[in-house]
């Protein structure tokens, strides 16, 4: 595994910013770790990347102790922190070629020109990093975190102050990255987490509240099976109500309805069973479930 954390807790005096959480990260995943703020998702990255301590349970990189080998976790793992540090009065060479220096990279001109080039900082590259859009600089701070090639990447809120195109831009060059690497980044915007994510981790309170893919998250909080449809010809809803499963019908607008069915079943084929033997034409069945936002919200409100 590349991450492993197993029983971490971290206590800020009476505080327990992280209770007892446990869980994996592995290789060629891109793991979107989530919570509202004060959760304990950014105490957690800061304990993985050796910037805090914690208070008990142990973390290692990549087999590295991040207490016990402290050096050897460190030059496993890429950091973007979310405030992203950096030194305004430098240009963005220069400071890539000072990162360079720290990992006595072998080659850091060749390195520095293909992170350039990956994270779109071309017409940028001469300029002081102060004189950089909060886009740029967060280009120039995943520039920094990838320069040494590392195994994992830790990205806390990645994509905050990119406008729409750089967002696209920075969201691919994720989703390739987790194709070999280890990559746990969290993120207010759900989007990124449908569009990105293999896994998704959400935390709440300091305690991790769900573990999984998000198809398997919204499955498991849709306690009913619902699903639209629309006839081209009248369906009347005394009918449909005696489709095999069907709890309720609901009538949205003309010949548009929408059927609860009786816990998780699938009414799906049945209601396509039933508009052959009716000889009605059916111009839209869906099955409804919960999108992203409302799962979050369910798990952490």
């Amino acid at each position: 595994m590349s991450v492993t954390v197993q029983n971490l807790t971290k206590i800020y005096g009476a505080q327990k910013a992280v209770d007892d959480i446990s869980f994996q990260a592995h290789p060629g995943e891109v793991l979107g770790f989530l919570g509202p703020n004060g959760a304990g998702k950014t105490t957690t990255m800061k304990v993985i990347t050796c910037f805090l301590p914690q208070t008990s349970g142990s973390v290692s990189v990549c087999g590295f102790d991040v207490e016990k080998q402290s050096m050897e976790a460190r030059r496993q793992i890429g950091y973007l922190p979310e405030n992203n540090p950096l030194y305004k009065d430098m240009y963005v060479r220069e400071y890539l070629a000072f990162v360079a220096r720290l990992h006595q990279l072998s080659r850091p001109r060749q390195r520095i020109d293909e992170m350039v080039e990956m994270t779109g900082l071309g017409r940028e590259q001469h300029k002081p990093i102060g004189a950089l859009s909060k886009g740029y600089r967060q280009r120039v701070g995943l520039a920094q975190a990838m320069l040494h090639n590392p195994a994992v990447l830790i990205l806390d809120e990645p994509t905050s102050g990119l406008d729409p195109n750089q967002l696209a831009d920075i969201r691919l060059l994720i989703k390739q990255l987790g194709q070999e690497k280890t990559v746990i980044f969290s993120t207010h915007i759900m989007q990124e987490v449908k569009a990105i994510c293999d896994r998704v981790l959400i935390i709440n309170k300091g305690r991790i509240v769900a573990d999984d893919t998000v198809e398997k998250l919204q499955q498991r909080i849709t306690a009913e099976s619902v699903v639209t449809v629309a006839f081209l010809g009248k369906a009347p809803g005394d009918a449909l109500k005696k489709i095999p499963g069907v709890k309720s019908v609901l009538e949205l607008g003309k010949n548009h309805y929408q059927l609860t069915a009786e816990g998780k079943v699938d009414l799906r084929p049945a209601i396509f069973d039933f508009a052959v033997e009716k000889g009605v034409k059916l111009l839209e069945m869906k099955k409804e479930v919960y999108d992203i936002d409302e799962v979050f919200h369910r798990l952490t409100r």
